[in-house]
């Protein structure tokens, strides 16, 4: 079988720290919006495409069934409008919270090195949207210091389709050049994130205990594998993928 040419690694609690920042930037803003919700149901259905997300919780107040599986088939155009406005004001407030600071796993950087040095591309993919995205890089400085090949976000995809849906590692693969999925390992901590990996076919899908979810949450998902953090992910593929 083909040695692994790409990994594509989830950013917030995969490779940069997540102190729940994320979740409480969300819930923010859906409690100005008046969406019903918890902080722990946030968590559980992050790393998809936040808009969609809102979408979900509109959607459910008004009666609707929906699971994180259904996230990336058509949404209701009904919700979009509201869904947006409450999208637009978690960006606010997630931005100023990146602005102040974005620290990397311990190990992260070491890891992308290392699989450069191993003949292995490097993207990130996010369940962010652009301006996130792009302030988390500016702060890191990894694609301006080559550490990533390729920074992913939702605005790539189709539609925005983000995750559970597998545009983005496809979008990664076609930049890249990587043809094949069995040359591909998706990295992430959550169900979103296990859920794309698996519905693009990589090869493996990797789970980490990095992120604010409890394995509980994700592992019921379909993965390969669970290490504790991206620095393990080095030792991983020198005895499972080669």
């Amino acid at each position: 079988m083909s040695k692994i040419k790409l990994a594509v690694f989830d950013l917030s609690g995969t490779t940069i720290q997540d102190d729940i920042g994320v979740r409480d930037s969300l819930y923010e803003a859906a409690v100005e919006f008046k969406l019903e919700t918890t902080a722990d149901e946030i968590l559980l259905h992050m790393g998809t495409n936040k808009i969609h997300l809102y979408q979900f919780l509109i959607a459910r107040a008004r009666g609707q069934a929906i699971t994180i599986r259904d996230f990336e088939k058509p949404q209701d155009a009904e919700t979009v409008e509201l869904a947006t406005k409450v999208f637009h004001r978690y960006e606010e407030i997630m931005i100023a919270r990146y602005r102040r600071g974005v620290t990397e796993i311990p190990g992260a950087e070491d890891t992308f090195r290392w699989c450069h040095a191993h003949g292995i591309k490097v993207a990130t993919n996010t369940g962010f949207h652009r301006q996130i995205t792009e302030t988390i890089m500016e702060s890191l400085g990894w694609l301006r210091d080559g550490l990533v090949d390729i920074s992913v976000d939702v605005e790539h995809s189709p539609g925005h389709r983000g995750r559970p849906a597998p545009f983005m590692i496809f979008h990664a693969m076609a930049q890249l050049d990587i043809q094949s999925v069995a040359e591909v390992i998706k990295v992430g901590d959550t169900p979103a994130d296990m859920l794309e990996g698996t519905n693009a076919g990589c090869r493996g899908v990797i789970g980490v205990l990095t992120g604010s979810r409890p394995v509980a949450a994700w592992g019921k998902y379909r993965h390969t594998h669970v290490i504790p953090s991206v620095a393990e992910l080095p030792e991983l593929i020198e005895t499972e993928f080669n």
